[in-house]
């Protein structure tokens, strides 16, 4: 096995070839190759190894805790069991001098007295006279023997019950560690172990696995923790029945645009004035699954006249092979795309690949907030006047891109209506809040320009724009945005 090993010291970084199980390398003999010259670790090799040394921490924590209570339960039962034995033992001496002795004891002077008798009658019947030593012999010889029986049964009965209480301890022993040497789930040698653990049989409670498996969301459906209640909003995809949860949108391959067999969908009684306050119908929920070769998908959210979407309040774009993986919420006016909010993907919850995903979108005051499985991820902040009046929102899933190239994911649940404000007071974290001016909603792109390297070339293009387009722009002037080695501003 190869593995890359980063080095934290001023010595070159090494990949390290390690022992392999088929026994080509020892752990004595380890070679150590040099890292290829300008090899870097891309972000999501890092997020991996650091998701890979949580994982092993959990995973050792885990079975250290299991080990403890295993241990704490031991011997609970232990003494549990020692104190039920005491108690056993006292019953059984008990019983043993009031009653099992006792008894036959009773019955031992009808015994001397019937071999007495016995005896005597074989005395007149021979016509020998018999002392009372003979007697006195044959009653102490009785009794011996009786003792001697009484003896070794009571040594029977502590030999029994003691044997029984180890079988007992055994029993409960290794039904709390368990049998085999890979039943705790782990090797000292080897790490964790892929065995399979059998579940002791008077075992009432799962595993933690089996119990998380049972609680988990199906694909289908929003988390009990969201609060999608029918009373506060409804359920607009898929429409009841339509099928449930086997009703799932994906985009048809052969679409040519995006408005070809795009699914569109009303978000019905939207009141502006009433989403600034954080009342009405001001949330968009969407249960999605995007698969691992999906490489971007999206939504438009737009108003009643957005004249086949040329017009979009919102749009959320998630790309996974465009600069390193970016998620993109953008508007559109006219036809033409405003300036992006970008955000990279790793620093997000994982989108793509997922079983499934919640995206939220909660229309405030400050804009529409993108939350991704509850995470406030993004703010595109009003770019265009919201409708006035009480109207019906359009939500559109396009078929492909701009470009005809089709998007790839799944639509399992799409829920509209009323929550209360998501974002947390500090938004000091999140993308897209406090970068956008609404005083000038006007764009101009001047191209034509010869390129500029430098950082004073920047400086006194700027300055030249802002002097030429002051009195357009009020008593707050211009606000010139000079790119370098590019022929636009």
């Amino acid at each position: 096995a190869i593995l890359y090993k980063p080095s934290n010291t001023k010595d070159q970084p090494i990949l390290k070839m390690g022992p392999t199980k088929g026994g080509a390398l020892s752990k004595n003999a380890q070679k150590y190759i040099p890292e290829p010259p300008g090899f870097t670790p891309t972000e999501e090799e890092k997020y991996l190894l650091s998701m890979y040394e949580t994982v092993k921490s959990y995973e050792k924590e885990a079975h250290r805790l299991r080990e403890n209570a295993a241990r704490a339960r031991l011997v609970a039962a232990d003494e549990k069991y020692k104190r039920e034995l005491e108690q056993k033992a006292t019953v059984v001496e008990d019983s043993g001098s009031d009653g099992s002795v006792a008894a036959p004891r009773a019955s031992k002077p009808k015994k001397k007295k019937a071999k007495k008798v016995r005896s005597e009658e074989r005395d007149i019947t021979a016509g020998a006279p018999h002392s009372d030593s003979s007697q006195g012999s044959d009653s102490e010889a009785s009794e011996n023997s009786y003792e001697q029986r009484e003896n070794r049964s009571r040594d029977d009965r502590k030999k029994d019950l003691a044997e029984r209480a180890a079988e007992e301890e055994e029993r409960k022993r290794m039904e709390l560690l368990g049998e085999g040497r890979h039943q705790d789930g782990w090797d000292d040698e080897e790490g964790p172990s892929i065995a399979r653990r059998t579940k002791p049989k008077g075992d009432a409670k799962g595993s933690l696995v089996k119990s998380l498996a049972e609680a988990s969301t199906p694909p289908h459906d929003f988390s009990k923790a969201l609060r999608m209640s029918k009373v506060t909003g409804s359920v607009l995809f898929p429409e009841s029945g339509a099928g449930g949860p086997s009703a799932v949108w994906t985009p048809p391959d052969s679409a040519s645009d995006p408005n070809d067999r795009a699914l569109v969908i009303e978000l019905p009684k939207f009141q502006s004035s009433k989403a600034m306050r954080g009342q009405g119908n001001n949330t968009l929920a969407i249960k999605f699954a995007a698969p691992p070769e999906s490489e971007r998908f999206s939504i438009n959210i737009a108003g009643p006249g957005h004249r086949d979407f040329f017009d979009v309040l919102f749009h959320f774009n998630p790309r996974q092979r465009h600069k390193g993986g970016q998620l993109v919420v953008n508007e559109r006016q006219d036809g033409i795309w405003g300036q992006g909010v970008a955000v990279p993907l790793s620093t997000l919850p994982l989108i793509f690949g997922q079983s499934s995903c919640t995206l939220t979108v909660q229309v405030n005051g400050g804009g529409f907030d993108v939350f991704i499985d509850e995470k406030h991820c993004a703010r595109l902040e009003h770019r265009t006047q919201l409708p006035p009046e009480e109207c019906n929102l359009f939500l559109q899933f396009p078929s492909t891109d701009d470009y005809g190239k089709s998007e790839n994911w799944k639509v399992f649940k799409v829920w509209w209506g009323h929550k209360d404000c998501m974002a947390a007071d500090d938004l000091g974290g999140v993308a897209g809040v406090n970068v956008y001016s609404s005083l000038h909603p006007k764009k101009l792109f001047i191209s034509g320009l010869s390129k500029i390297q430098t950082e004073p070339q920047v400086e006194l293009r700027r300055a030249e724009l802002e002097r030429a387009f002051r009195k357009y722009g009020g008593d707050l002037g211009a606000v010139v945005t000079v790119p370098t080695n590019t022929t636009f501003a």
